[in-house]
């Protein structure tokens, strides 16, 4: 902890990327929890609804993958997210005007321009880290903002939970399109050296069409073995995207929170939260545990992906199986501790490989591809679901899933040492 308060109090640029984080992030839990819950009511608690939600959510960053890398590699970074943030301000007030059943249809298009603006902004994001710190504090600047997103997870799920009960969902969408200027405003304040821009003409509409930096980019990650692995680490944990439906559904039908008198509907918006705090208590406390093992050593970092997924695998199983909601909590933090430290260690390697000119092509082809499992496996988690499959069932299979990473990564780490490539 104490070099993460080093790199807060020394770094301003990392302080205010971090806060900006912080407060987007709250609000972006708060706003999740408030979304699934209006689907639910005015669909009949249908969980394709959740789980086409859950798509539009993710899937628009692997569409706009390839034109988002291009963009986050010829202008400003800053730039990027601070148009991004501001877009999405509009875009989560819109959800206001959703009152009945008769336009419950708009969801679906705020969440996928909403979800347009993330596919700019988060690559922007992975991309800064190496240009405002030190190649020595880029694990713990990873790290930390990891456990950022995991305390987030933790905290705005269940005040998201009561927050939504007790406020209304009026109340959560405002709070969080409010977040989003908060954020814009910090990065705003960033002052740093974007040495990837300098010297190159202005964007313009016509170089959106043109494929060749795109294929450069294409040529760049194929071309280095431990380069090309590494970017579909995330990808592989995004199998696991399907709890985005799983954890609200076993919530609502089988752990509703029955407390205070609360009626089943609000009862289950509490189940939901504390499944999802319990997500976000584990990506939380992965990284810190692993991190510490790992420091800064690449050997590590490669082998700890691999028990990452593992453990993930197993506390899927364990929730499957679970008799308890103290067991199922207890399974769903072990799971998410191995999918966030895959999250970091595979963050910190493609930065330290990857040349700065290509960073933003790099981390917008490895985001589209997590992003694209996660839609999958959250839409075909909502399918199966509402065709009768238990929800126990489904997690236990969801565990066995992630075996296929994990051999995967296996496969890849000999691959790298035959290569010489380590």
């Amino acid at each position: 902890m104490r070099a993460y308060l080093s790199l807060l109090r020394g770094n301003p640029n990392f302080r205010r990327l971090w806060l900006a984080q912080i407060v987007s992030e709250l609000g972006d839990w708060f706003y999740t929890l408030a979304v699934y819950n209006l689907l639910l009511e005015l669909t009949g608690s249908r969980a394709q609804s959740v789980g086409l939600a859950v798509v539009l959510q993710v899937l628009p960053s692997t569409l706009i993958a390839p034109t988002a890398g291009v963009v986050n590699d010829r202008i400003s970074r800053k730039r990027v997210m601070i148009t991004a943030d501001v877009a999405r301000f509009f875009i989560v007030l819109s959800m206001l005007l959703v009152r009945s059943p008769g336009m419950v249809w708009l969801v679906y298009p705020l969440l996928f321009l909403e979800n347009l603006g993330a596919g700019f902004f988060e690559p922007a994001h992975s991309s800064v880290i190496p240009n405002i710190v030190p190649e020595g504090q880029v694990l713990g600047a990873n790290a930390l903002s990891s456990i950022t997103w995991s305390f987030c997870l933790a905290i705005g799920a269940a005040l998201g939970g009561v927050a939504a009960a007790w406020l209304g969902r009026d109340a959560v969408f405002v709070l969080n399109s409010v977040s989003f200027l908060w954020s814009a405003f910090l990065i705003g304040r960033m002052r740093f050296a974007e040495p990837h821009a300098e010297g190159l003409a202005p964007l313009c509409w016509r170089d959106l069409a043109d494929f060749k930096p795109i294929l450069e980019g294409f040529r760049y990650i194929r071309g280095e073995r431990r380069l090309f692995a590494t970017v579909f680490v995330k990808a592989g944990g995004g199998l696991l995207g399907a709890n985005n439906v799983l954890l609200p559904i076993l919530g609502e039908r089988v752990f509703p929170v029955h407390a205070g008198g609360l009626d089943h509907s609000r009862g289950a918006l509490l189940g939901m939260s504390m499944l999802m705090g319990a997500r976000g208590a584990g990506a939380l406390l992965g990284p810190i545990a692993a991190g510490r093992w790992a420091r800064d050593q690449h050997a590590r970092l490669r082998s700890g992906m691999l028990m990452g997924f593992l453990l993930a695998a197993a506390g899927y199983v364990s929730l499957g199986a679970s008799g308890s909601f103290a067991v199922a909590v207890l399974a769903v933090i072990a799971a998410h501790a191995g999918t966030s430290t895959n999250w970091v260690f595979s963050s910190t390697l493609l930065q330290i490989y990857t040349e700065d000119r290509f960073r933003g092509r790099v981390f917008s082809a490895e985001y589209g591809l997590c992003m694209l499992t996660i839609s999958a496996s959250s839409y075909l988690a909502g399918v199966a679901l509402d065709f009768g499959v238990a929800p126990r069932a489904f997690a236990v299979g969801l565990g066995f899933t992630m075996l296929f990473p994990a051999l995967f990564w296996a496969v890849a780490l000999r691959w790298t040492r035959e290569a010489g490539n380590l």
